[in-house]
């Protein structure tokens, strides 16, 4: 089964990588898919409760890789790490199936309380570089976290957050309204633009109709 699972995110890497050739390519020469395969033999004495051990390899895996992930943490199939460096991910931090990645993201805790301190990603989840997801809270199926956002709330599935603290910015493909802009979103504030120049050319009409009404005036 640990060979499966291995070749089963090598796969999934070459076909969401493009700059992926082959299967061994990835295999031998991507540092995402070597902290992958400490990570499941770690991940495997820590359910065993042989902690020591567990820690030993999660270390000795950052030492290789730049990418720390403690084993106490639990990933789903097909997670593409991509570049890598930096990435951190804690304890009781939870990775859906093919979640992507990207460097310099931290899934990490607000406190140092016992139990569930690290978030849960759905399935299908996309991190951008040097994001920073803290707290247990869940994030659901097919989200988005833009690059160096900070997200320290729940989201829903299908949304894409960006900002510190991050908020919801598109949900389903759509532009989210901020509160306070009267629910004008981009494409509502590029009409209104078009309607204003259409009134004041109106305008500028009916002044040259009006009696004694000096065209050049005003120009």
């Amino acid at each position: 089964m640990f060979i499966k699972d291995i070749w089963f995110d090598v796969k999934a890497v070459q076909a969401r990588d493009p700059a992926a050739r082959n299967g061994l390519e990835v295999l031998f020469l991507y540092q995402g898919i070597h902290a992958l395969i400490w990570h499941r033999a770690a991940h495997w004495f820590y359910e065993r409760r042989m902690y020591f051990i567990a820690r030993l390899i999660s270390q000795t895996a950052r030492f290789f890789t730049q990418i720390e992930i403690h084993p106490g943490a639990k990933l789903g199939r097909g997670v593409l790490i991509d570049h890598g460096c930096g990435v951190v991910i804690g304890e009781t931090a939870v990775v859906g199936d093919y979640c992507t990645i990207y460097q310099g993201v931290t899934l990490g805790g607000v406190g140092n309380q016992r139990g569930k301190r690290h978030p849960t990603l759905g399935s299908y989840v996309t991190v951008g570089a040097g994001a920073k997801i803290l707290g247990a809270f869940e994030v659901g199926d097919h989200c988005t976290i833009a690059a160096n956002a900070v997200l320290l709330k729940p989201l829903e599935d299908n949304i894409t957050a960006a900002g510190v603290p991050a908020r919801a910015v598109k949900k389903d493909g759509v532009p989210v309204a901020r509160s306070g802009d009267a629910g004008l979103t981009a494409k509502d504030l590029q009409e209104t633009k078009k309607q204003i120049e259409q009134l004041r050319e109106d305008m500028d009409r009916l002044k040259e109709r009006l009696p004694g009404q000096d065209p050049n005036r005003g120009k």
